[in-house]
């Protein structure tokens, strides 16, 4: 199993239960295509480098997560057509 970490930018226009479960929804898709979450960070509310759908402002959360090659393909496929994830990015996190 490797170490992976997915960087989600969620739209900071929905109500904070909708943002959560948005996030939720994200760690669900992780645990059903066999990876194991171990830490979810939520960095905040954070202005973007540009606007994206017309949006100033993200939420970012970045949660690292135990998984065997594979996956994270299944998963950037799942958060890749999420309502409210603006940006996504997954990265295989180095052994340390």
């Amino acid at each position: 199993m490797n170490k992976y970490e997915l960087a989600l930018v969620v739209n900071a226009k929905i109500e904070d239960d909708v943002r959560e479960a948005t996030v939720e929804k994200a760690k669900g898709y992780i645990t059903r295509f066999g990876g194991t979450v171990t830490e979810v960070e939520e960095a905040g509310k954070k202005k973007l480098a540009y606007d994206i759908q017309k949006m100033p402002e993200g939420y970012y959360y970045f949660i690292q997560f135990d998984a065997e090659p594979e996956t994270p393909a299944q998963i950037e496929k799942s958060v890749r057509i999420m309502d409210n994830v603006l940006r996504f990015l997954c990265v295989r996190q180095d052994e340390a």
